[in-house]
Protein backbone atom coordinates (compact mmCIF):
# COMPACT_ATOMS: atom_id res chain seq x y z
CA UNK A 1 0.00 0.00 0.00
CA UNK A 2 1.53 3.36 -1.03
CA UNK A 3 2.12 6.16 1.47
CA UNK A 4 0.69 9.69 1.35
CA UNK A 5 2.70 11.88 -1.09
CA UNK A 6 4.44 8.81 -2.53
CA UNK A 7 5.02 9.11 -6.28
CA UNK A 8 4.63 5.98 -8.39
CA UNK A 9 3.58 4.64 -11.80
CA UNK A 10 0.30 2.81 -12.33
CA UNK A 11 -1.63 1.25 -15.20
CA UNK A 12 -5.25 2.44 -15.52
CA UNK A 13 -7.71 -0.36 -16.25
CA UNK A 14 -11.13 1.23 -15.72
CA UNK A 15 -13.24 4.28 -14.96
CA UNK A 16 -15.02 5.02 -11.69
CA UNK A 17 -18.60 6.23 -11.35
CA UNK A 18 -17.43 9.85 -11.34
CA UNK A 19 -15.27 9.46 -14.44
CA UNK A 20 -11.96 9.06 -12.65
CA UNK A 21 -9.39 6.53 -13.80
CA UNK A 22 -8.99 3.37 -11.70
CA UNK A 23 -5.78 1.38 -11.39
CA UNK A 24 -4.42 -1.21 -8.99
CA UNK A 25 -1.08 -1.35 -7.21
CA UNK A 26 -0.51 -4.82 -5.76
CA UNK A 27 -4.28 -5.23 -5.51
CA UNK A 28 -4.82 -1.81 -3.90
CA UNK A 29 -7.29 0.34 -5.88
CA UNK A 30 -6.18 3.87 -6.77
CA UNK A 31 -8.50 6.50 -8.27
CA UNK A 32 -6.89 9.14 -10.50
CA UNK A 33 -8.81 12.13 -11.87
CA UNK A 34 -7.93 12.79 -15.52
CA UNK A 35 -6.53 9.32 -16.28
CA UNK A 36 -8.09 6.95 -18.82
CA UNK A 37 -8.18 3.16 -19.26
CA UNK A 38 -5.14 1.79 -21.08
CA UNK A 39 -2.87 4.59 -19.88
CA UNK A 40 0.33 4.36 -17.88
CA UNK A 41 0.52 7.37 -15.60
CA UNK A 42 2.76 8.90 -12.97
CA UNK A 43 0.82 9.91 -9.87
CA UNK A 44 1.14 11.16 -6.29
CA UNK A 45 -1.03 9.66 -3.53
CA UNK A 46 -3.11 12.38 -1.86
CA UNK A 47 -5.65 10.30 0.09
CA UNK A 48 -5.26 6.86 1.67
CA UNK A 49 -8.10 4.66 2.88
CA UNK A 50 -8.04 1.02 3.94
CA UNK A 51 -9.42 -0.31 0.63
CA UNK A 52 -8.59 2.45 -1.84
CA UNK A 53 -6.63 5.62 -2.35
CA UNK A 54 -6.83 8.77 -4.47
CA UNK A 55 -3.89 10.10 -6.43
CA UNK A 56 -3.06 13.28 -8.31
CA UNK A 57 -2.09 12.88 -11.94
CA UNK A 58 1.46 14.12 -12.57
CA UNK A 59 2.12 12.93 -16.12
CA UNK A 60 0.65 10.59 -18.73
CA UNK A 61 3.53 8.42 -19.99
CA UNK A 62 1.43 6.23 -22.27
CA UNK A 63 -1.74 7.88 -23.57
CA UNK A 64 -4.97 6.16 -24.60
CA UNK A 65 -5.83 6.35 -28.29
CA UNK A 66 -9.26 7.55 -27.12
CA UNK A 67 -7.82 10.60 -25.35
CA UNK A 68 -8.98 13.88 -26.91
CA UNK A 69 -8.12 17.52 -26.38
CA UNK A 70 -10.79 19.20 -24.18
CA UNK A 71 -12.15 22.42 -25.72
CA UNK A 72 -12.50 23.97 -22.26
CA UNK A 73 -9.52 25.72 -20.68
CA UNK A 74 -10.66 24.94 -17.12
CA UNK A 75 -11.43 21.25 -17.67
CA UNK A 76 -9.84 19.33 -14.82
CA UNK A 77 -10.19 22.32 -12.51
CA UNK A 78 -13.94 22.95 -12.76
CA UNK A 79 -16.06 20.03 -11.54
CA UNK A 80 -18.81 20.43 -14.13
CA UNK A 81 -17.47 17.91 -16.69
CA UNK A 82 -15.55 14.69 -16.06
CA UNK A 83 -15.11 13.05 -19.49
CA UNK A 84 -14.25 15.88 -21.87
CA UNK A 85 -10.80 14.31 -22.40
CA UNK A 86 -12.39 11.12 -23.75
CA UNK A 87 -13.65 10.72 -27.34
CA UNK A 88 -17.43 10.94 -27.56
CA UNK A 89 -17.80 7.46 -29.06
CA UNK A 90 -15.88 6.02 -26.10
CA UNK A 91 -17.98 8.01 -23.64
CA UNK A 92 -21.05 6.17 -24.93
CA UNK A 93 -19.32 2.80 -24.58
CA UNK A 94 -18.30 3.64 -21.02
CA UNK A 95 -21.84 4.60 -20.09
CA UNK A 96 -23.29 1.42 -21.57
CA UNK A 97 -20.79 -0.63 -19.59
CA UNK A 98 -21.58 1.27 -16.40
CA UNK A 99 -25.28 0.32 -16.68
CA UNK A 100 -24.46 -3.34 -17.41
CA UNK A 101 -22.02 -3.51 -14.50
CA UNK A 102 -24.51 -1.99 -12.04
CA UNK A 103 -27.33 -4.36 -13.02
CA UNK A 104 -24.99 -7.36 -12.87
CA UNK A 105 -23.13 -6.50 -9.67
CA UNK A 106 -25.80 -4.73 -7.59
CA UNK A 107 -28.98 -6.09 -9.14
CA UNK A 108 -27.56 -9.62 -9.44
CA UNK A 109 -29.11 -9.86 -12.93
CA UNK A 110 -27.27 -12.24 -15.22
CA UNK A 111 -26.85 -10.95 -18.78
CA UNK A 112 -29.10 -7.87 -18.38
CA UNK A 113 -30.88 -6.75 -21.59
CA UNK A 114 -29.02 -3.46 -22.01
CA UNK A 115 -28.84 -1.80 -25.44
CA UNK A 116 -26.01 0.50 -26.53
CA UNK A 117 -26.22 4.03 -25.11
CA UNK A 118 -27.84 6.46 -27.56
CA UNK A 119 -25.79 9.61 -28.03
CA UNK A 120 -26.95 13.20 -28.07
CA UNK A 121 -27.09 15.15 -31.33
CA UNK A 122 -25.34 17.90 -29.38
CA UNK A 123 -22.30 16.76 -27.42
CA UNK A 124 -21.61 20.41 -26.52
CA UNK A 125 -23.96 23.38 -26.01
CA UNK A 126 -26.85 21.12 -24.94
CA UNK A 127 -27.69 22.33 -21.42
CA UNK A 128 -30.71 24.61 -21.03
CA UNK A 129 -29.85 25.52 -17.43
CA UNK A 130 -26.78 26.69 -15.55
CA UNK A 131 -26.32 27.46 -11.84
CA UNK A 132 -23.40 29.75 -11.06
CA UNK A 133 -22.09 30.54 -7.55
CA UNK A 134 -21.08 34.17 -7.01
CA UNK A 135 -18.23 35.05 -4.66
CA UNK A 136 -16.02 38.07 -3.98
CA UNK A 137 -12.85 37.81 -6.04
CA UNK A 138 -9.66 39.81 -6.23
CA UNK A 139 -11.31 42.31 -8.60
CA UNK A 140 -14.95 42.31 -7.49
CA UNK A 141 -17.58 39.64 -8.07
CA UNK A 142 -16.27 36.26 -9.27
CA UNK A 143 -18.60 33.84 -11.10
CA UNK A 144 -17.82 30.23 -11.79
CA UNK A 145 -18.30 26.61 -10.81
CA UNK A 146 -16.92 24.58 -7.95
CA UNK A 147 -13.96 22.27 -8.30
CA UNK A 148 -14.94 18.64 -7.93
CA UNK A 149 -15.84 17.59 -4.36
CA UNK A 150 -15.05 21.04 -2.96
CA UNK A 151 -16.36 24.56 -2.48
CA UNK A 152 -13.35 26.11 -4.14
CA UNK A 153 -14.67 28.41 -6.86
CA UNK A 154 -13.13 28.12 -10.30
CA UNK A 155 -13.94 31.24 -12.31
CA UNK A 156 -15.72 30.31 -15.53
CA UNK A 157 -16.11 32.95 -18.23
CA UNK A 158 -17.90 30.58 -20.59
CA UNK A 159 -19.29 27.05 -20.37
CA UNK A 160 -18.98 24.79 -23.40
CA UNK A 161 -21.91 22.53 -22.48
CA UNK A 162 -24.29 25.47 -21.87
CA UNK A 163 -26.59 26.25 -24.81
CA UNK A 164 -25.57 29.12 -27.07
CA UNK A 165 -28.44 31.47 -26.17
CA UNK A 166 -27.94 30.84 -22.46
CA UNK A 167 -24.25 31.61 -22.93
CA UNK A 168 -25.06 34.94 -24.59
CA UNK A 169 -27.16 35.87 -21.57
CA UNK A 170 -24.46 34.62 -19.19
CA UNK A 171 -21.89 36.92 -20.83
CA UNK A 172 -24.23 39.89 -20.38
CA UNK A 173 -25.03 38.83 -16.81
CA UNK A 174 -21.35 38.75 -15.86
CA UNK A 175 -20.94 42.35 -17.03
CA UNK A 176 -24.10 43.47 -15.21
CA UNK A 177 -23.14 41.81 -11.94
CA UNK A 178 -19.58 43.11 -11.98
CA UNK A 179 -20.84 46.66 -12.60
CA UNK A 180 -23.59 46.45 -9.98
CA UNK A 181 -23.22 47.91 -6.50
CA UNK A 182 -24.05 44.59 -4.91
CA UNK A 183 -21.76 42.43 -2.76
CA UNK A 184 -21.32 38.73 -3.28
CA UNK A 185 -22.23 36.45 -0.42
CA UNK A 186 -19.50 35.02 1.82
CA UNK A 187 -20.56 31.60 3.21
CA UNK A 188 -18.06 31.89 6.08
CA UNK A 189 -18.92 35.34 7.42
CA UNK A 190 -22.44 35.42 5.89
CA UNK A 191 -21.73 38.97 4.72
CA UNK A 192 -22.83 40.13 1.29
CA UNK A 193 -26.00 39.48 -0.65
CA UNK A 194 -25.79 37.68 -4.03
CA UNK A 195 -25.27 33.92 -3.65
CA UNK A 196 -26.05 32.35 -7.04
CA UNK A 197 -27.03 33.19 -10.59
CA UNK A 198 -29.43 30.74 -12.27
CA UNK A 199 -30.19 30.96 -16.00
CA UNK A 200 -32.96 28.89 -17.59
CA UNK A 201 -33.30 28.85 -21.37
CA UNK A 202 -36.20 27.64 -23.50
CA UNK A 203 -34.10 26.57 -26.46
CA UNK A 204 -36.96 26.19 -28.93
CA UNK A 205 -38.90 29.33 -28.07
CA UNK A 206 -35.65 31.30 -27.50
CA UNK A 207 -36.78 32.69 -24.15
CA UNK A 208 -34.60 33.09 -21.06
CA UNK A 209 -35.42 33.44 -17.37
CA UNK A 210 -32.79 34.79 -14.96
CA UNK A 211 -33.00 33.99 -11.24
CA UNK A 212 -30.95 35.86 -8.64
CA UNK A 213 -30.51 33.98 -5.37
CA UNK A 214 -29.69 36.12 -2.33
CA UNK A 215 -29.62 35.72 1.45
CA UNK A 216 -32.03 38.61 2.10
CA UNK A 217 -35.12 40.32 0.77
CA UNK A 218 -34.48 42.27 -2.45
CA UNK A 219 -32.38 45.39 -1.92
CA UNK A 220 -32.49 48.55 -4.08
CA UNK A 221 -29.22 47.38 -5.64
CA UNK A 222 -30.82 44.05 -6.59
CA UNK A 223 -33.75 45.81 -8.28
CA UNK A 224 -31.24 47.91 -10.23
CA UNK A 225 -29.37 44.77 -11.27
CA UNK A 226 -32.63 43.17 -12.37
CA UNK A 227 -33.45 46.14 -14.59
CA UNK A 228 -29.97 46.00 -16.14
CA UNK A 229 -30.34 42.27 -16.83
CA UNK A 230 -33.77 42.76 -18.36
CA UNK A 231 -32.46 45.16 -20.99
CA UNK A 232 -29.13 43.38 -21.51
CA UNK A 233 -30.49 40.85 -24.03
CA UNK A 234 -33.83 40.69 -25.89
CA UNK A 235 -34.29 37.00 -25.02
CA UNK A 236 -34.51 37.76 -21.29
CA UNK A 237 -38.23 37.67 -20.54
CA UNK A 238 -38.05 37.92 -16.77
CA UNK A 239 -35.77 38.34 -13.75
CA UNK A 240 -36.85 36.60 -10.55
CA UNK A 241 -35.52 36.79 -6.99
CA UNK A 242 -35.14 33.71 -4.80
CA UNK A 243 -34.59 34.02 -1.06
CA UNK A 244 -32.16 31.55 0.47
CA UNK A 245 -31.18 32.76 3.93
CA UNK A 246 -30.11 29.39 5.32
CA UNK A 247 -26.57 28.20 5.69
CA UNK A 248 -25.38 25.13 3.86
CA UNK A 249 -25.25 23.85 0.29
CA UNK A 250 -28.92 24.10 -0.72
CA UNK A 251 -29.04 26.54 -3.62
CA UNK A 252 -32.71 27.52 -3.73
CA UNK A 253 -35.12 28.62 -1.05
CA UNK A 254 -38.90 28.44 -1.31
CA UNK A 255 -39.79 32.13 -1.75
CA UNK A 256 -39.77 33.69 -5.25
CA UNK A 257 -40.47 37.29 -6.27
CA UNK A 258 -40.64 38.60 -9.83
CA UNK A 259 -38.36 41.63 -10.06
CA UNK A 260 -38.75 42.46 -13.76
CA UNK A 261 -40.82 41.08 -16.63
CA UNK A 262 -42.55 37.71 -16.30
CA UNK A 263 -42.06 34.82 -13.90
CA UNK A 264 -42.17 31.97 -16.43
CA UNK A 265 -41.03 31.11 -19.93
CA UNK A 266 -42.56 28.73 -22.47
CA UNK A 267 -40.84 25.73 -24.04
CA UNK A 268 -41.85 23.11 -26.61
CA UNK A 269 -41.53 19.36 -26.21
CA UNK A 270 -42.90 17.36 -29.13
CA UNK A 271 -45.86 19.53 -30.21
CA UNK A 272 -46.78 20.56 -26.67
CA UNK A 273 -46.04 23.77 -24.80
CA UNK A 274 -44.78 23.73 -21.22
CA UNK A 275 -44.46 26.57 -18.77
CA UNK A 276 -41.08 26.70 -17.03
CA UNK A 277 -40.96 28.49 -13.68
CA UNK A 278 -37.87 29.06 -11.52
CA UNK A 279 -38.74 26.10 -9.26
CA UNK A 280 -39.93 23.63 -11.88
CA UNK A 281 -37.85 20.72 -13.16
CA UNK A 282 -37.52 20.43 -16.93
CA UNK A 283 -35.22 18.06 -18.79
CA UNK A 284 -31.77 19.61 -19.29
CA UNK A 285 -31.36 18.23 -22.83
CA UNK A 286 -34.76 18.57 -24.60
CA UNK A 287 -33.80 16.71 -27.78
CA UNK A 288 -32.67 13.66 -25.85
CA UNK A 289 -35.72 13.93 -23.59
CA UNK A 290 -37.99 13.48 -26.62
CA UNK A 291 -36.11 10.35 -27.65
CA UNK A 292 -36.26 8.91 -24.15
CA UNK A 293 -39.97 9.71 -23.71
CA UNK A 294 -40.76 8.19 -27.12
CA UNK A 295 -39.03 4.96 -26.09
CA UNK A 296 -40.91 4.96 -22.77
CA UNK A 297 -44.24 5.20 -24.65
CA UNK A 298 -43.14 2.46 -27.03
CA UNK A 299 -42.20 0.19 -24.12
CA UNK A 300 -45.56 0.83 -22.40
CA UNK A 301 -47.51 -0.41 -25.44
CA UNK A 302 -50.61 1.47 -24.34
CA UNK A 303 -54.10 0.45 -25.33
CA UNK A 304 -56.99 2.90 -25.62
CA UNK A 305 -58.39 1.78 -22.27
CA UNK A 306 -55.11 1.98 -20.34
CA UNK A 307 -54.87 3.68 -16.95
CA UNK A 308 -51.39 5.02 -16.23
CA UNK A 309 -49.95 6.16 -12.90
CA UNK A 310 -47.00 8.57 -13.04
CA UNK A 311 -45.60 8.27 -9.53
CA UNK A 312 -43.06 11.13 -9.68
CA UNK A 313 -44.74 13.39 -12.22
CA UNK A 314 -43.06 16.75 -11.59
CA UNK A 315 -44.61 19.39 -13.87
CA UNK A 316 -46.35 16.71 -15.92
CA UNK A 317 -44.16 16.44 -19.02
CA UNK A 318 -44.15 12.64 -19.16
CA UNK A 319 -47.75 12.38 -17.91
CA UNK A 320 -49.02 14.56 -20.74
CA UNK A 321 -46.99 12.67 -23.34
CA UNK A 322 -48.63 9.43 -22.16
CA UNK A 323 -52.10 11.00 -21.91
CA UNK A 324 -52.31 11.30 -25.70
CA UNK A 325 -52.33 7.49 -25.99
CA UNK A 326 -53.98 6.37 -22.74
CA UNK A 327 -57.50 6.46 -21.34
CA UNK A 328 -56.36 8.20 -18.14
CA UNK A 329 -53.13 9.33 -16.51
CA UNK A 330 -52.87 9.93 -12.77
CA UNK A 331 -49.90 12.10 -11.85
CA UNK A 332 -48.54 12.18 -8.29
CA UNK A 333 -46.09 14.78 -7.02
CA UNK A 334 -45.23 15.93 -3.49
CA UNK A 335 -44.30 19.53 -4.45
CA UNK A 336 -47.40 21.73 -4.66
CA UNK A 337 -45.89 24.25 -7.10
CA UNK A 338 -45.02 21.45 -9.52
CA UNK A 339 -48.58 20.08 -9.32
CA UNK A 340 -49.97 23.50 -10.12
CA UNK A 341 -47.60 23.75 -13.09
CA UNK A 342 -48.68 20.28 -14.26
CA UNK A 343 -52.36 21.24 -14.15
CA UNK A 344 -51.66 24.48 -16.02
CA UNK A 345 -49.63 22.57 -18.64
CA UNK A 346 -52.53 20.14 -19.16
CA UNK A 347 -54.95 23.02 -19.72
CA UNK A 348 -52.56 24.83 -22.05
CA UNK A 349 -52.27 21.73 -24.21
CA UNK A 350 -56.01 20.91 -24.12
CA UNK A 351 -55.39 17.57 -22.40
CA UNK A 352 -58.31 16.57 -20.19
CA UNK A 353 -57.56 12.95 -19.32
CA UNK A 354 -54.63 13.69 -16.98
CA UNK A 355 -55.28 14.47 -13.32
CA UNK A 356 -52.64 15.57 -10.83
CA UNK A 357 -52.54 15.32 -7.07
CA UNK A 358 -50.13 16.63 -4.46
CA UNK A 359 -49.10 13.73 -2.24
CA UNK A 360 -46.28 11.33 -1.52
CA UNK A 361 -46.48 8.55 -4.09
CA UNK A 362 -46.50 5.73 -1.54
CA UNK A 363 -49.47 7.32 0.28
CA UNK A 364 -51.67 8.07 -2.72
CA UNK A 365 -50.95 4.77 -4.46
CA UNK A 366 -52.60 2.96 -1.54
CA UNK A 367 -55.93 4.38 -2.71
CA UNK A 368 -55.63 3.04 -6.27
CA UNK A 369 -56.84 -0.12 -7.99
CA UNK A 370 -56.96 -1.39 -11.60
CA UNK A 371 -53.79 0.24 -12.93
CA UNK A 372 -52.31 -0.94 -16.24
CA UNK A 373 -48.99 0.92 -16.35
CA UNK A 374 -46.89 2.55 -13.62
CA UNK A 375 -44.25 5.14 -14.55
CA UNK A 376 -41.39 5.52 -12.09
CA UNK A 377 -39.10 8.51 -12.62
CA UNK A 378 -37.57 9.01 -9.17
CA UNK A 379 -34.76 11.33 -8.06
CA UNK A 380 -31.18 10.07 -7.98
CA UNK A 381 -31.73 8.22 -4.68
CA UNK A 382 -34.22 5.92 -6.43
CA UNK A 383 -37.69 4.81 -5.33
CA UNK A 384 -38.87 4.66 -1.77
CA UNK A 385 -39.32 1.04 -0.76
CA UNK A 386 -42.99 1.66 0.01
CA UNK A 387 -43.55 2.84 -3.58
CA UNK A 388 -42.17 -0.42 -4.94
CA UNK A 389 -44.35 -2.34 -2.47
CA UNK A 390 -47.42 -0.50 -3.80
CA UNK A 391 -46.41 -1.38 -7.37
CA UNK A 392 -46.32 -5.03 -6.37
CA UNK A 393 -49.74 -4.73 -4.74
CA UNK A 394 -51.29 -3.04 -7.78
CA UNK A 395 -49.68 -5.53 -10.19
CA UNK A 396 -49.77 -3.37 -13.33
CA UNK A 397 -48.91 -5.37 -16.42
CA UNK A 398 -46.03 -2.98 -17.22
CA UNK A 399 -43.66 -0.81 -15.18
CA UNK A 400 -41.61 1.84 -16.98
CA UNK A 401 -38.66 3.02 -14.90
CA UNK A 402 -36.69 6.13 -15.93
CA UNK A 403 -33.43 6.35 -14.01
CA UNK A 404 -30.68 8.93 -13.66
CA UNK A 405 -28.46 6.61 -11.58
CA UNK A 406 -27.62 3.03 -12.64
CA UNK A 407 -26.84 2.10 -9.03
CA UNK A 408 -30.33 2.80 -7.73
CA UNK A 409 -31.89 1.40 -10.92
CA UNK A 410 -30.08 -1.86 -10.20
CA UNK A 411 -31.22 -1.93 -6.59
CA UNK A 412 -34.85 -1.21 -7.48
CA UNK A 413 -34.75 -3.67 -10.41
CA UNK A 414 -33.80 -6.45 -8.02
CA UNK A 415 -36.78 -5.55 -5.82
CA UNK A 416 -39.21 -5.56 -8.75
CA UNK A 417 -37.91 -8.88 -10.06
CA UNK A 418 -38.33 -10.42 -6.61
CA UNK A 419 -41.85 -8.97 -6.56
CA UNK A 420 -42.95 -10.76 -9.71
CA UNK A 421 -41.60 -8.77 -12.66
CA UNK A 422 -39.27 -9.55 -15.56
CA UNK A 423 -36.76 -6.99 -16.81
CA UNK A 424 -37.41 -6.92 -20.57
CA UNK A 425 -35.26 -4.06 -21.82
CA UNK A 426 -32.96 -1.24 -20.73
CA UNK A 427 -32.08 1.63 -23.06
CA UNK A 428 -29.41 4.09 -21.86
CA UNK A 429 -29.41 7.67 -23.17
CA UNK A 430 -26.61 10.20 -22.95
CA UNK A 431 -28.52 13.15 -21.54
CA UNK A 432 -25.33 14.79 -20.22
CA UNK A 433 -22.41 14.50 -22.66
CA UNK A 434 -18.91 15.18 -21.29
CA UNK A 435 -20.05 14.08 -17.81
CA UNK A 436 -20.14 10.67 -16.11
CA UNK A 437 -23.94 10.69 -15.80
CA UNK A 438 -26.17 8.34 -17.80
CA UNK A 439 -29.97 8.10 -17.94
CA UNK A 440 -31.95 4.94 -18.74
CA UNK A 441 -35.47 3.84 -19.51
CA UNK A 442 -36.27 0.28 -18.46
CA UNK A 443 -39.29 -1.94 -19.11
CA UNK A 444 -40.59 -4.49 -16.60
CA UNK A 445 -43.44 -6.92 -17.36
CA UNK A 446 -45.56 -8.80 -14.83
CA UNK A 447 -44.80 -12.51 -14.92
CA UNK A 448 -47.86 -14.62 -15.67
Amino acid sequence: MPEINEIFFIEIDGLGHSGEGVGHLDGYAVFVDGALPGERVEVRLIERKKRYGRAQLIKVHKASKERSEPPCSVFGKCGGCQLMHLSYEKQLEVKTRRVIDALTRIGQIADPPVAACIGSDLSLAYRNKIQIPVREGAHGAALGLYARASHHLVEVESCHIHCSLGEEVYQKAQDCIKKASIAAYDPITEAGELRHLLIKTAMRSQEVLVILITNQTPSPALFSLARALMVSHPAVKGVVHNLQSGRGNVILGSVYTVLEGQGTIQEKLFDMTFSISPASFFQINPGQAERLYSRAIEYADLGEGATVVDAYCGVGTLSLCFARSAKQVIGIECIQEAVEDARANALANHIHNAVFTCAHAEDFMRTLVDVDVVLLNPPRKGCERLVLSEVERLQPKTVIYISCDPTTLARDSAHLITGGYTLDAVQPYDMFPQTAHVECVAKFSLRT
